[in-house]
């Protein structure tokens, strides 16, 4: 989120867009309700069914699944068509006045971005998806806007083909339900105006996922809305700790804080270093990923403490790094589907599992079943038994054709603590890291994580030092200090993750003041040093842990601002900051854009109100001169056109579905992304098509009786919701001659589930491109194993191992089918 839960509050309009926040997010989704209440905002809600976040809605749009790019790049048109765009904030805060390279161009027939080779079906030549530079290397910009290679000048061209006649006509919506919607969002291009968009897994799942959070964002700055009250792009995380999990370095291509991962082609810090640091794109840009080399530095003594010095790189030759495909030379890549894919072709030996369950989370789960069977051994970390766990079971085997004597994968399940049963923080969607104490103890012989961990590495390590091994030293270098090394206190952990100085730190303009004593706790990011005198698990969560203590247990509901910031409430990365990018609520002048909502306030020579996502003492007038408000950025603006850094295009287009009824009507010979994953390498990757009866488009979700695949171990959320169901629209219901309860058939070119059908009215059928186009869905959380009516109802047998090319998650939400009786 770049704002958060609270912050909803202060919003105008609210778009549900993506996500279904008063289903699965009903806590949260009361600060829209507040909104409502108190602001009288206007919620919109777009979604391919009418949900419960579309039943207090003030205006509902249907779309089909899979279209959400089209829809949005129609309200950008729309608002640069009307004039609704806040042209000032526009100006100095993103880089709408900066030249684009010459030969940059955009095929609207063949749908590709120049560079693009046919034969090579690939982008080979991203050059021209940059900035003109001058002599000095920044980038050119023209702040009248009207060069005809400005960023602004190639928006009007690039999206003045989503007409409001085009987006219905892709999207399966009326015009008018189009037009009413951006007429909605759009008012708030008013600087006293601010709309939030709430998104989920539904703008995530697709095979262009990252070109339309993009797209949102796009029309966001647009409108001004990033940075203000009540406005911001807001991710809304699906679990209690996935935000905290995706900040520590959960992503392989990542380690903690979103530093890169080293790559085998970087085989020192230095060459490491000059290839991860961006070099500034306008004079005066802070460029704040400059200070690389201290956050990585920091992080390398957190992992390899005494072993960590100067002369030996901070130990940079002891971490992991990215290996090469011996056969593209490029980095490997380990992502979720990745790392099944990878088993599948025998390049695995063992898989530990914590907390997951990939035969019910990853796509395509009879790919997963056949790649662990051909493990020689499965760790499993679980509160309950899994179908992971237990794939070897005859009901889970038969869908890949095997039986248990054929696998030989040794299982091992070691009981893990619940959630309840250990203490340790949260990190919520808005960044809000909380810490949460243990009520009880777990039963049995149940241990919780970090013990469960730390009694694997101590055996590991001992094996080590008894045996050696190809490359012990990482294993036998690193830093486990913790005073209790087979259980370390979570207490301890979050110290380290924020990190304190290991000598006395002088201050840098003058040595002779010490501005942090040895073992003094770190509390702001530039205290850390890349001479090894500093250690930080996290450079983005120095803060939590102070001299003054442990923030995140701090629960004051003090808010002399009046804005819902609670500053005193836990602790929030960045640096306790609320909304991010926040020096943007104020104009050029530095007076907030609307006074009835100020985030920041200059005032007696510094900003005041949030802590100040800028230099705090910088006068406001320094934003017109290249310091720019988002200070990660080296254009110190933010980017409305991505210079190289996506892999399908600088701008969002709209692709179909890698499975879809119907071709794209902007350029059917480039229908779907040309550059998503689409795995060949197994019996199992395979894509249907209307032509072989998959003329019917199913899409997944969650329910709010449900977690994941979790409370299907619980007797009262089962009571609640019992049994795998499939919504059919009343019509098409009609058409295959099902009756509501009636159990169906749902086959896709991966594999089939049976459920019970629930006819509705919440789908409708729609109109595309002049055919009729049915869609279904269907809720995840019910499998083999587990209470109540289980039976195999695992949606994921469906899904595709198709991936975005940029995050690589899976396109779980759009794929096609066929539906029939069973």
């Amino acid at each position: 989120m770049t704002n958060g839960w609270t912050d909803i509050a202060n919003a105008d309009v609210i778009v549900a867009m993506g996500g279904n926040p008063a289903e699965n997010h009903p806590v949260g989704f009361r600060f829209v309700m507040e909104a409502k209440r108190k602001r009288n905002a206007k919620l919109v809600c777009v979604d391919p069914r009418f949900n419960r976040t579309a039943a207090v809605a003030d205006h509902f749009v249907q779309i089909r699944t899979g279209t959400d790019i089209a829809f949005l790049n129609g309200l950008i048109n729309y608002a640069l068509q009307n004039g609704r765009y806040h042209e000032e904030y526009i100006k100095y805060y993103t880089n709408a006045p900066f030249i684009v390279k010459e030969g940059y161009e955009f095929d609207e027939k063949e749908g590709v971005f120049s560079g693009w080779d046919e034969s090579k079906k690939a982008y080979v030549d991203k050059s021209t998806w940059d900035y003109e530079r001058d002599e000095q290397g920044y980038a050119r910009v023209d702040l009248t806007l009207q060069h005809p290679r400005c960023v602004f000048q190639l928006m009007k061209k690039f999206f003045a083909r989503y007409t409001p006649e085009v987006v219905a006509q892709i999207c399966g919506c009326s015009k008018e339900d189009f037009l009413k919607a951006a007429d909605i969002i759009t008012s708030t291009y008013k600087p006293d105006k601010a709309a939030t968009f709430l998104y989920a897994l539904g703008w995530t799942h697709h095979s262009h996922s990252v070109q339309l959070i993009h797209a949102a964002a796009m029309l966001q700055l647009l409108l001004g809305n990033v940075g203000v009250a009540g406005g911001g792009v807001n991710a809304l995380r699906g679990h209690a700790n996935i935000q905290g999990g995706t900040d520590c370095g959960m992503a392989y291509h990542n380690t903690a804080g979103y530093i890169p991962i080293p790559k085998a082609a970087h085989q020192s810090l230095k060459a490491y270093l000059e290839a991860h640091t961006p070099k500034p794109l306008r004079p005066n840009a802070m460029n704040f990923w400059q200070y690389l080399d201290r956050f990585f530095v920091s992080q390398l003594k957190a992992f390899y403490g005494d072993h960590a010095t100067r002369d030996n790189d901070f130990g940079y030759h002891l971490h992991p790094k990215l290996p090469e495909d011996p056969q593209t030379g490029q980095p490997e890549n380990w992502s979720w589907a990745f790392i099944f894919d990878h088993m599948h072709q025998g390049k695995m030996e063992g898989f530990i599992s914590f907390g997951m369950n990939p035969v019910n989370n990853g796509p395509h789960s009879r790919k997963v079943i056949a790649a662990l069977a051909k493990l020689k051994w499965l760790v499993v970390a679980e509160t309950f038994p899994t179908e992971t766990a237990n794939f070897w079971k005859p009901e889970i085997l038969q869908l890949v054709g095997l039986k248990p004597q054929d696998v030989q994968t040794e299982v091992f399940l070691l009981p893990a603590a619940n959630f309840a049963e250990k203490d340790g923080t949260f990190t919520n969607s808005g960044r809000w890291i909380q810490w949460k104490w243990k009520a009880i103890d777990p039963p049995g012989e149940a241990k919780p994580d970090q013990e469960i961990i730390a009694r694997l590495f101590l055996k590991v390590r001992e094996l080590y030092q008894k045996e050696g091994g190809k490359f012990p030293d990482p294993i036998l270098a690193l830093n486990w200090w913790y005073t209790n090394p087979t259980n370390p206190s979570l207490e301890e952990v979050l110290k380290e993750i924020n990190g304190w100085a290991l000598t006395d730190v002088p201050d840098e303009k003058d040595p002779t003041k010490v501005v942090l004593k040895a073992g003094d706790q770190l509390s702001a990011f530039l205290q850390l040093r890349a001479d090894g005198s500093t250690l930080s698990g996290n450079w983005l969560y120095i803060g939590v842990y102070t001299n003054a203590g442990n923030n995140a247990q701090r629960r004051s509901t003090e808010d002399p601002t009046g804005m819902g910031f609670f500053h005193h409430w836990s602790f929030n990365w960045p640096a306790n900051r609320r909304i991010m990018y926040n020096r943007c609520s104020a104009d050029p002048q530095g007076r907030p854009w609307d006074p009835s909502r100020p985030v920041l306030v200059w005032k007696n020579g510094k900003w005041v109100g949030d802590v100040p996502d800028y230099k705090a003492d910088a006068p406001p007038e320094a934003v017109t001169t290249g310091l720019g408000p988002f200070i990660m950025l080296p254009e110190g603006v933010a980017r409305l056109f991505v210079p190289g850094q996506f892999a399908d295009g600088p701008f969002p287009e709209f692709y179909e579905p890698l499975e879809s009824p119907v071709k794209n009507v902007l350029h059917p010979s480039h229908s779907s992304n040309p550059v998503a994953v689409v795995f060949k390498t197994t019996r199992y990757d395979r894509l249907g098509t209307p032509d072989e009866g998959y003329d019917i488009a199913c899409t997944t979700y969650r329910l709010t009786e449900h977690f994941h695949y979790w409370t299907k171990n619980n007797p009262y959320n089962v009571q609640l919701q019992n049994e795998f169901f499939i919504e059919v629209p009343e019509e098409l219901a009609q058409k295959k001659g099902i009756k509501n309860g009636d159990m169906v058939r749902v086959i896709s070119a991966r594999g089939e589930v049976r459920g019970r059908a629930m006819v509705t009215k919440r789908i409708r059928p729609m109109i595309v491109n002049g055919r009729t186009v049915y869609q279904i869905g269907m809720p995840i959380h019910w499998g083999f194993l587990g209470r109540g009516k289980q039976e195999g109802g695992l949606a994921n047998i469906l899904t595709p191992t198709v991936l975005d090319p940029n995050s690589f998650a899976p396109e779980y939400k759009g794929f096609l089918v066929k539906l029939e009786k069973a």
